[in-house]
């Protein structure tokens, strides 16, 4: 008879982040605010990232748990370090650091883009996400979260976003060179990487009906996502029972990739 694998005297508890210390950018709206809020009732102390200090404040008086409030651009390595030191300093160091910041205009053709815009995007979704993850990797130790908010446009493409969907499919390519290049550190790198939520970002498509259903035609459940289905990708992957899993894409679409 073959050898039986050992069962552990314990698992650990998926999406547990008790006590977790969590650096969350573009934390002051949208996906971010939800996230910190979700972080926050499982327990977490959340350091809130973004430009508007006062909109931070808003939110971090939102949430019943320890908080941060870090403003500034994450498009600067400087500003980076600063929130990683700052969180060392108030909590003894990090465990989680989201990389979330992120902008999406939409323009008419890549002929009409733009070359400021198109840096514009790179820098903040993509430059920005390195170097909170650079940051993040510095004070991190073993069993460190480093997890990127990408899309399902980095996969499949939209018109007149052309900026954005190769930030998005960047933020991919950069989580699997880290996940290889911080393994050897035991911190992992992945990719949440939604569908179409019923958010700010997504009013400009929701609002038109043809748009509309053209994306619920393509959504596997027929449905917008909504706040509650995305939090617990984030809080499985900073959780000890993703210990396993780096360098991959977790996708939250409600079946978009598939149909």
């Amino acid at each position: 008879m073959a050898e039986e694998v050992e069962i552990p005297e314990r698992f650990p508890a998926g999406g547990d982040v008790t006590g977790k210390r969590v650096v969350i950018t573009g934390a002051s709206r949208g996906l971010g605010r939800v996230l910190a809020h979700a972080f926050s009732l499982a327990g977490a102390r959340v350091a809130l990232v973004a430009r508007g200090e006062n909109d931070l404040k808003a939110v971090a008086g939102e949430l019943a748990g320890p908080t941060l409030v870090c403003s500034g651009d994450v498009t600067e390595a400087g500003f980076n370090e600063a929130v990683a030191d700052s969180t060392v300093a108030a909590w003894g160091g990090v465990d989680v650091w989201i990389c979330n910041a992120g902008i999406s205009p939409v323009v008419a053709s890549p002929l009409k883009t733009d070359p400021m815009l198109w840096r514009q995007v790179i820098e903040v979704n993509l430059t920005g996400a390195f170097l909170g993850a650079r940051a993040g990797a510095r004070v991190m130790g073993d069993g460190g979260r480093l997890i990127f908010t990408g899309s399902v446009l980095g996969d499949r493409p939209r018109a007149g976003l052309s900026a954005y969907s190769t930030s998005k499919a960047g933020l991919v390519g950069l989580a699997k060179a880290l996940a290889l290049d911080l393994a050897g550190s035991g911190i992992t790198v992945n990719v949440v990487a939604p569908g179409w939520f019923d958010s700010p970002l997504a009013e400009g498509w929701k609002s038109n009906p043809k748009l509309a259903e053209r994306i619920l035609e393509h959504t596997a459940q027929r449905r917008w996502g909504n706040a509650a289905d995305l939090a617990g990708a984030y809080q499985f992957l900073a959780s000890d029972a993703a210990a396993f899993v780096t360098g991959t894409v977790l996708y939250v679409d409600g079946g978009y990739l598939l149909v």
